[in-house]
């Protein structure tokens, strides 16, 4: 049976997580999640980096110890990470025992082989990053990360024969394209290999909190070069031998792109002196940004967490914040986004198809599910997406696309949704076909709860509770609506839009805010009782939604099928004649005419209107 041992960056406990922590954490456990339930032995590492400068001064600043404000913040951690689900198998702190002894066996092993010396050294030094920065590094002599300046620190170090390890670390990610993902974090280490590898300070003679160097009490190990090693040390090195055989090398180190130098240079240049296989797999996935500004503890931009978790549940976060991008891509955190896409997708989506398919079992069927030993279309096409996010969770592809993985999801959704909607249960007076679209339309919502248990675990378990026997287990609905403060703007049809005078002109920064997509138009219907109303359903490229535009009038539902079209896609969702809105379509008018705009060439499904 396949071995899969995943582990995550260690976080400073000298503050609590940021969103930004919490995307890491979430995007590892759905890839530990996803390969439990393919049968894999999954080794799941996380854990807390303490012997920092940050971290002491935290704790003086709380009047303890740093051990016991150490052992605090582990509880902290925990339980935020508890509460988002995080199914990690072991939580590892740098001031434990078997890390002490581990960090001291890895040092003296390379001292042994001759790479590590000492020298008296002088240079700027960031203590938020807590690492050396080169005066061309620096963004107007301020730390690039932190916008901070820079201490200038001179002391005797011990050193670690970086340079040594440059030609063989530059051919291993050249051999090894897998070695660094995406392929943009691969391509930035190559280029700073090949810049020239400098050797590097790794030991403190002016830090008494760490770990000391086995063969000089006076100096104590840097923080990086012991929070490295921790994931070794959390599966025996140092501590037992059998265990560390069984699960190393790891197959996948999840951290932030701003760290991957030292995780694709330092680390393997240390596991190359010490004589230790590479781990298969580095990927740096992208930051998460408040208002187009990475979120930073040291900035003060921080949403946390339970800001979110607290209020609409962990299974929201995670889906909203795997939802927007590649894992290696940059993303950006709202509040206006987050309720548009819980509204959109998690409410009137998801929750909406279970608690109505729930409420047409009970009233229908007297609440008993029979399932068909036929397997229908339906259920074919909804096993089929299956496929689609497996190919999606395969970074092998260049990136982990957990994006795609909902996409498909939440096409199995809309695809059952049109199932109910074409086959009208409601109608129907036969009780074996009613029998037969209710079971195939439940069948196929157990197969995407199954889908779902690796991004949204709760939710599916509740799911599946809900479909799960012969009977149905009715319970509150999975995700209550979220009705905002400000009264919201009733959405008009398109030809009924305002007209702006020149006296209201907006200026760039209002119309950057308006997003504006290309779609294509898979399926359209007129709206009950609305002679000018189009129901439509759109393909962004990432997903799929459902518009109503007032251009019945002008186009039949049949010439609009397969059009590529111009979409407003952050407009909040709103209801018109009853019938739920997520976006609108553009179009030119005049007295007698709407015409739908389209782009002049065929450009791709999802491309920006600029």
């Amino acid at each position: 049976m396949k071995k899969f041992y995943i582990t995550t960056a260690i976080d400073y406990v000298n503050s609590l997580p940021h969103i930004g922590t919490a995307y890491e954490k979430i995007g590892a456990d759905v890839l530990a999640r996803f390969w439990r339930t393919r049968g894999a032995k999954v080794y799941f590492q996380m854990g807390n980096d303490e012997h920092s400068i940050n971290v002491e001064k935290a704790a003086r600043q709380a009047g303890l110890g740093p051990k016991v404000y150490c052992d605090q913040m582990r509880k902290k951690f925990e339980a935020i990470w508890k509460k988002l689900e995080i199914s990690y198998d072991d939580f590892i702190q740098t001031s434990e025992p078997r890390h002490i002894k581990g960090v001291q066996k890895l040092f003296q092993q390379i001292y042994d082989k001759g790479d590590i010396y000492k020298k008296y050294f002088e240079g700027w030094y960031c203590e938020s990053c807590e690492a050396y920065i080169t005066e061309k590094d620096l963004a107007e002599g301020l730390c690039p990360n932190h916008k901070s300046k820079p201490k200038w620190l001179q002391e005797e170090n011990y050193f670690f024969s970086l340079s040594k390890y440059q030609e063989k670390l530059h051919r291993h990610i050249k051999k090894n394209p897998d070695f660094i993902l995406p392929a943009m974090r691969r391509n930035e280490i190559l280029r700073l290999i090949e810049g020239g590898l400098q050797d590097i300070s790794i030991s403190r003679a002016s830090a008494q909190w760490g770990i000391p160097v086995p063969f000089d009490k006076t100096h104590v190990v840097y923080v990086w070069f012991d929070a490295l090693i921790n994931y070794i040390t959390a599966i025996g090195f140092g501590t037992s031998t059998a265990k560390f055989k069984k699960w190393w090398p790891a197959d996948m180190h999840v951290i932030g792109k701003d760290i991957t130098r030292f995780h694709c240079v330092i680390w393997p240049a240390m596991l190359l002196s010490a004589g230790i296989k590479l781990p298969k797999n580095v990927f740096g996935h992208g930051f998460v940004y408040l208002k187009g500004e990475k979120m930073s503890k040291t900035l003060g931009n921080v949403v946390t967490p339970m800001d979110v978790a607290d209020l609409y549940g962990a299974d929201a976060l995670r889906y909203y914040l795997l939802r927007s991008s590649g894992f290696g891509q940059d993303s950006d955190f709202t509040w206006d986004d987050f309720i548009r896409r819980y509204n959109g997708d998690l409410a009137n989506g998801l929750g909406n198809l279970v608690s109505r398919t729930l409420g047409m079992v009970e009233q229908s069927l007297g609440g008993v599910i029979k399932p068909s030993q036929k397997k229908g279309s339906l259920i074919k096409t909804l096993n089929a997406i299956e496929k689609k996010v497996e190919a999606a969770l395969d970074w092998k592809n260049g990136d982990i696309e957990f994006h795609h993985a909902l996409a498909a999801i939440w096409e199995g959704v809309s695809i059952i949704d049109h199932y109910i909607n074409e086959n009208k249960p409601w109608k129907m007076t036969k009780k074996e076909e009613l029998e037969t679209v209710l079971n195939q339309s439940a069948e196929g919502i157990r197969i995407l709860a199954k889908l779902l248990q690796p991004f949204l675990p709760s939710t599916s378990e509740k799911i599946l509770e809900q479909f799960s026997g012969k009977k149905i287990q009715k319970g509150i609905g999975l995700f209550p609506r979220i009705e905002e403060k400000k009264e919201e703007k009733k959405m008009e049809p398109t030809q009924n839009a305002e007209r702006t005078t020149l006296n209201e002109l907006i200026d760039i920064a209002d119309f950057a805010k308006v997003e504006l997509r290309v779609a294509q138009i898979l399926q359209a219907e007129k709206v009950e009782g609305a002679d000018k109303l189009l129901k439509l359903q759109i393909d962004l490229g990432t997903e799929k939604r459902q518009i109503v535009a007032g251009i019945a009038q002008h186009y039949s539902p049949e010439e609009l099928i397969g059009k590529k079209v111009v979409v407003v896609i952050n407009l909040k969702p709103a209801k018109i004649r009853g019938v739920e809105s997520n976006g609108m379509l553009l179009a030119a008018s005049d007295a007698n005419i709407i015409s739908i705009l389209t782009p002049l060439k065929d450009v791709a499904i999802g491309s920006k209107v600029k």
